[in-house]
């Protein structure tokens, strides 16, 4: 991936302008959250409902996604069923990387994650975004190399973060 052609609050306005019910993980979410790390892909946690389904398939389509990696005579249908009936998907579109996961390792899915959420203003949009535990169990769950090094950032950042409420407590 182009990191000049990574543009994700595009897609995540293309998400929002079509009501699909999502939130924000992986290192967009980390970045948000205070982490320098850098990220060329936007994740997100997809609720499965039949009704968001569609209204996914439609972002989808609006931002020219495609699956990545697949080759491109292969037929792929983009529809509700397709969502509904996988799980995590991982598409180019024309706002760049985008990973659509329905239960991301280490949790039960969306509507765990919503409850857990925090929403944040960024450039105009209100985004629902994963907790910082629950990005951290996440990182954990999935295990591999590059996820334990954000760990030991997330887990940083979380020590500041805690430090700095507590200053701020009455005593």
């Amino acid at each position: 991936m182009d990191p000049e052609s990574f543009a994700p609050f595009g897609a995540l306005r293309v998400l929002l302008g079509n009501d699909v019910r999502f939130v924000v993980i992986g290192g967009i979410a980390g970045q948000l959250h205070g982490s320098t790390s850098m990220t060329f892909d936007i994740d997100v946690c997809y609720e499965r409902s039949r009704d968001n389904a569609e209204r996914m398939a439609v972002a989808l389509k609006e931002m020219n996604a495609r699956p990545r990696g697949f080759p491109d005579d292969l037929v792929f249908v983009l529809d509700a069923d397709t969502i509904r009936l996988g799980d995590s998907f991982t598409f180019v579109t024309d706002h760049g990387e985008v990973d659509c996961l329905g239960t991301p390792s280490g949790t039960m899915g969306f509507d765990e994650l919503e409850r857990n959420a925090v929403t944040m203003d960024v450039g105009g949009l209100r985004l629902p975004v994963c907790s910082l535990n629950d990005l951290m169990r996440m990182k954990r769950a999935a295990g591999r190399p590059k996820d334990r090094i954000e760990l030991e950032i997330l887990g940083a950042l979380r020590d500041e973060i805690e430090e700095a409420e507590s200053e701020r407590r009455p005593r």
